[in-house]
């Protein structure tokens, strides 16, 4: 099948031309650098603009642009450096945190940064009960004691917070401009804050830019922010530029017309013209998965234990990284990206046919069954999932699963996974800080958490494990030198329930023209566009 994507490739790149000159981006008058915006071709999956409801990698960059943390991340990707706070404390047991925030900070507007705008933005960040909510989890109060000190009294230790705050959701929210336009951070907020519609055409932060205009499905235009001084912005201008094809990223890239390409994969990379186009291959943290839901509604047989374990073993983990990413990948044991704690010496997936009939047998299903694949129809790393899906669907054919493939558009997925749910599925992730709670908080079969409700846990809760809440409570207090046991065990519980399955985590690939420096990839914050520059 790979002998068939090249001269695909080369047709959808004579399309990709047309459509490009037709939209006036494949030519025309230079301008100089200073004036010619930087243009980023990426394939959008938006939710929302809202800081307290967005929740995708495109969201990350939007909002890493626009909003500023109290912390941030080094690019090692593990350093925590001084954002909006110029230095903080912690109490011994992790339970009290105290941020003292740089006083001459401003909003976009001129206006002063307060302690008031960030207990407000946690605050609605909880309440609005948008996918990043689970952030505040566990915060019992937050106090002002003055304009630039905010102190954060948690319900439980938590080691990880001050990680958690260099994530793009946790950034500052100018208040008074906000509840201005309808936004609350009321224990109500979820059904009477009425701002996510106005923060589609506004931004209210203090990044380095500013949402100068946003067209759904099409593009997001920034502008600097003219009252950012943490760093000197290199663009003044850029435009994302929404673009569902790592084809006519590439086109994009070949004729001047980006920048900067996102989600181009390593075959495709190889065919870029190294005098137009760098291009790096660097580790990530990312991964792509796919998701049993017991619970789901469309399920045509009981998806039990033995079900799922047969499915898993039917699966060949290195060949799906060759055939997705050419070789250019790492297997994934669990739902926590590899390099982080807990994830050593884990046990590497591996394909067993004949593991896999025997469970099936034991099941009641020595046929086989059916079962529905709703996904979203994206390239996301360099992985394209309909074709990722097509290699699943040939591997479980094997031992007689047969799989019914129904790619949508990420909006229809998401209507879906959060419906009546979806049997199986294919989707990915993206780290927001660095630190394996986050991936527990999500992934575990713990009650409550985002894929507990996607698998069904109210309707199948055989699929219920409480035992990994408590693990990462214990985690979350644990000094330093205890926290990998603790969260290598917590691994080792959502490998075994065969629920979350990583197939690949890929190598990523920046491309971008000659003339660009200082792309880097972030593990909170994907892209930080204020240190990109035109030489």
């Amino acid at each position: 099948m790979r002998t068939d994507y090249r001269p695909n490739r080369r047709r959808a790149m004579l399309v990709a031309a047309t459509m490009l000159t037709a939209l006036g981006l494949g030519g025309g008058h230079a301008a100089s650098a200073a004036e010619k915006p930087l243009v980023i071709a990426r394939d959008f999956d938006f939710n929302s603009l809202d800081p307290a409801r967005a929740w995708c990698d495109s969201c990350q960059i939007y909002l890493t642009n626009t909003y500023q943390t109290l912390v941030r991340l080094a690019a090692d990707n593990h350093t925590l450096l001084p954002g909006l706070a110029q230095k903080w404390e912690s109490n011994a047991d992790q339970t009290q945190f105290t941020f003292h925030l740089d006083p001459q900070a401003v909003f976009s507007d001129g206006s002063p940064i307060e302690a008031k705008d960030v207990k407000w933005s946690w605050q609605r960040l909880h309440n609005i009960k948008g996918g990043p909510s689970f952030m505040m989890d566990g915060v019992k109060s937050i106090e002002t004691p003055d304009a630039h000190t905010v102190v954060v009294n948690m319900d439980n230790p938590n080691s990880e917070f001050l990680g958690i705050l260099t994530a793009s959701y946790t950034g500052v929210v100018n208040s008074d401009v906000a509840m201005a336009h309808g936004a609350n951070d009321h224990a109500d907020a979820d059904k009477t804050d009425t701002a996510e519609a106005w923060f589609l055409a506004h931004s209210a932060g203090s990044g380095p830019y500013v949402l100068a205009d946003y067209k759904p499905d099409d593009e997001v235009r920034f502008k600097a922010n003219p009252h950012y001084t943490a760093t000197k912005v290199g663009i003044s201008e850029v435009v994302m530029k929404n673009t569902k094809d790592a084809v006519a990223q590439a086109q994009m890239l070949e004729n001047g017309s980006a920048d900067v390409a996102m989600q181009i994969d390593p075959d495709t990379a190889k065919s870029l013209p190294a005098d137009k186009v760098t291009t790096e291959i660097v580790p990530s943290f990312n991964f792509v998965y796919v998701a049993l839901s017991p619970g789901a509604k469309a399920n045509k047989v009981k998806l039990t234990k033995q079900v799922r374990e047969a499915f898993a073993d039917a699966l060949d983990y290195k060949g799906i990284i060759q055939f997705t990413v050419g070789g250019a990948g790492k297997p994934q044991p669990a739902p926590i990206p590899n390099g982080f704690p807990g994830t050593a010496n884990l046990p590497v997936p591996h394909q067993d046919l004949a593991k896999a009939r025997e469970l099936l047998k034991a099941a009641g299903h020595p046929d086989g069954f059916s079962i529905d694949a709703l996904f979203p129809n994206m390239n996301v790393y360099g992985v394209d999932l309909s074709l990722l899906m097509q290699k699943v669907q040939q591997d479980v054919a094997r031992v007689g699963i047969k799989v019914n493939l129904q790619p949508v558009e990420f909006s229809v997925w998401r209507s879906h996974i959060s419906g009546d749910g979806i049997p199986l599925t294919a989707v990915f992730y993206a780290p927001d800080y660095y630190g394996s709670g986050q991936y527990v908080q999500y992934f575990a079969m713990s009650e409550g958490t985002a894929w507990w409700k996607r698998a069904g846990g109210k309707v199948d809760p055989s699929i219920t494990n409480p035992a990994e809440g408590k693990l990462l409570q214990k985690a979350l207090a644990s000094p330093e030198s205890a926290k990998d046991g603790v969260y290598h065990q917590i691994a080792l519980d959502m490998i075994n329930d065969k629920i979350i399955m990583p197939l690949v985590s890929p190598s990523l690939v920046l491309a971008y023209g000659k003339s660009i420096t200082g792309v880097r990839y972030s593990a909170c914050c994907n892209l930080p566009i204020d240190e990109i520059s035109r030489k």
